[in-house]
């Protein structure tokens, strides 16, 4: 091969590198037990499920039924209804009329100053729950029957002060199955490794997913629940950072087989959540240093990295550019091909959205923009919030 040859491919090499990080460096937390306690003893702890659920009718009676038909013998499900301005509460009421006294609604309290709406339905499900351990899980949400069953294992397994589960990501429309894979892509190159807990000092890089977190509720109390988090507007990560940082055992398992959830079901969906999660809970797992430079140079890099060698490949089938750089084009943007195809088949998406990464970058670049040029300002749920930047990156 000749040198002229060999350059452009050499440039390529750092998207071979990021493949080779994602195939070879992460590894996925392990799968949840198969089996739970209460197959081989006869007392286990009760459970409170406790669902915040704004503006949920359209969700809200498969993840109340999927819990309601649960094989665990002691459980209550509190559906904590937070003003909806839909049917939410009457579909929540229908739902759990299947399995009478294991369903519970609750009319949310007014909003007060200074609280998220979630982590305020979620602090008053807690409030009124009788459980010796809470699981805190998304109206978003369906469960598997023995799922319950086989989480108490874990956090038992674990000997853990707090176990958390990330399931499946159901994707049914083009811009899911187009810009899921990007942003959990992201998310796994920063969260690589979470087969075991994180000691204290290890803080900033704990995770948890707030589709489901099942603690004690000793241990919730000891960590000051959802109040410390009121302001917090990705509170499931500043919870595992409370936890870890004052030395908890964070435990973080794979439960595909037996729980899912759909985030969002259109465009105007994944821009609006996704704009209130991204910047905000990117920016608090770094150190103060990183924060002010950061968020332009993750948007110039991704930009770079994915958009760039098609732009350059395509200018170079038009005879725009040199020989040397169609030939890098079309090297790193083939490797960039084979990694987001396969991104997208361990997600569940069609092996052919692969081919349109370039699209999902740019539509992912658009929503960091976004939620980088709002800064504190966060809508969601028909709620508008501002947030002082001092309090969405104070540490935990």
């Amino acid at each position: 091969m000749e040198i002229s040859m060999v350059t452009p491919i050499l440039w390529a090499l750092p998207w071979f590198g990021i493949l080779a990080f994602l195939v070879f460096g992460v590894r996925l937390p392990r799968p949840i037990p198969a089996r739970g306690p209460s197959q081989t003893r006869t007392r286990t702890p009760r459970i409170s499920v406790i669902i915040p659920a704004r503006n949920e009718a359209r969700n809200i009676e498969r993840v109340v039924g999927s819990l309601a038909s649960s094989t665990y013998p002691d459980l209550e499900i509190l559906v904590v209804d937070d003003r909806s301005e839909d049917e939410t509460r009457a579909l929540a009421l229908e739902a759990g009329r299947a399995r009478p006294g294991r369903v519970r609604v609750l009319d949310g309290r007014p909003l007060p100053d200074g609280w998220m709406g979630k982590n305020w339905a979620c602090h008053q499900g807690a409030e009124a729950a009788t459980g010796e351990l809470f699981l805190f899980t998304d109206a978003d949400t369906w469960h598997a029957p023995d799922l319950l069953d086989r989480a108490v294992a874990a956090l038992e397994e674990d000997q853990a002060d707090c176990v958390t589960l990330a399931g499946r990501q159901l994707m049914e429309t083009f811009w899911e199955r187009l810009v899921q894979p990007h942003v959990f892509t992201a998310m796994l190159a920063r969260y690589p490794r979470h087969r075991e807990p994180l000691p204290p000092s290890r803080w900033r890089g704990a995770i948890a997913n707030g589709q489901y977190i099942m603690i004690p509720r000793g241990v919730y109390d000891e960590m000051g629940g959802h109040e410390a988090l009121k302001g917090e507007v990705v509170e499931d990560m500043r919870m595992a950072q409370r936890l870890v940082r004052r030395g908890k055992r964070l435990s973080v398992r794979m439960a595909e087989d037996s729980f899912a959830t759909r985030m969002y079901a259109s465009l105007g969906e994944l821009v609006e959540g996704w704009s209130k999660n991204i910047v905000l809970g990117g920016m608090a797992t770094l150190p103060p240093w990183m924060r002010g430079v950061a968020p332009l140079l993750i948007l110039l890099s991704g930009l770079i990295l994915w958009v760039g060698p098609p732009v350059a490949t395509g200018l170079g089938l038009a005879g725009l550019t040199s020989p040397g750089v169609l030939t890098w084009g079309l090297v790193a943007t083939g490797a960039s091909v084979v990694l987001w195809s396969a991104a997208c088949v361990r997600m569940g998406a069609p092996v052919y959205y692969g081919l349109l990464y370039p699209l999902g970058s740019i539509v992912t670049g658009f929503i960091f923009a976004r939620a980088w040029r709002r800064g504190g300002r966060v809508e969601w749920k028909g709620r508008e919030y501002s947030l002082e930047p001092d309090a969405v990156m104070r540490e935990p």
